[in-house]
């Protein structure tokens, strides 16, 4: 079994701020410290694309060149968001029990804690509808809950999704800080300001 955090991905055409690769639309991307410079500047774009939202007031005037324009909602909004989460995967069937579905975000990950030390439940957007519910000493995982009786299920010892959250939570670690090393040579002028804000975005600001 594996977890990995994955980042939804759009189509990234006519996009020339900076070098990205080539993606279909509502795919997944998997975050880790091995992606290549094309990925990581296609993680980026679509975190920026994710936020890319006119700002209150308070939040200073817009830039007006392309670069700036576009990263302006990152660097400048309060609550920032990542479309995926946490995708759970038999590694041998290849099955999928929890995949991040609309509206849920990689900066709600620490739900995976919440489930294993607080509630004791979550669920992770919809269509599908993935759920993780604690019951004593197992964690049952539901690809979709609203859907058909044949949705996959299983259920795993508390201690192997608390070690798989905690490879997880190490991979977008690891992501970020490839990502601050590619900032540095994509986006010289905003390297501090963007690697700041992806940890705002991924929710690595503080610990977990």
């Amino acid at each position: 079994m594996v977890m990995q955090p994955v980042l939804e991905i759009l189509a990234a055409d006519d996009f020339a701020l900076w070098p990205v690769g080539e993606h279909e639309s509502y795919g997944h991307l998997v975050l880790n410290g091995k992606l290549t410079p094309a990925e990581v500047g296609t993680a980026v774009m679509r975190i920026a694309d994710c936020n890319d939202f006119e700002p209150e007031e308070e939040h200073g005037p817009c830039p007006t060149d392309p670069l700036g324009t576009f990263l302006h909602g990152l660097l400048t909004m309060p609550d920032l968001f990542a479309a995926g989460g946490f995708r759970v995967t038999d590694t041998t069937t290849g099955t999928v029990f929890v995949e991040p579905g609309c509206c849920n975000g990689l900066e709600t990950w620490r739900d995976w804690l919440d489930v294993l030390d607080g509630t004791g439940h979550a669920h992770f957007g919809h269509d599908p509808f993935s759920t993780a519910e604690r019951v004593g000493d197992i964690v049952r995982l539901t690809h979709d809950a609203y859907g058909t009786d044949g949705s996959p299920v299983t259920e795993l010892p508390a201690d192997q999704v608390r070690r798989l959250v905690t490879n997880a939570h190490q991979d977008i670690r690891d992501f970020l800080g490839l990502a601050g090393a590619w900032a540095e040579q994509h986006l010289p002028a905003h390297a501090a300001p963007v690697t700041a804000a992806l940890a705002r975005a991924l929710d690595l600001a503080s610990s977990p």
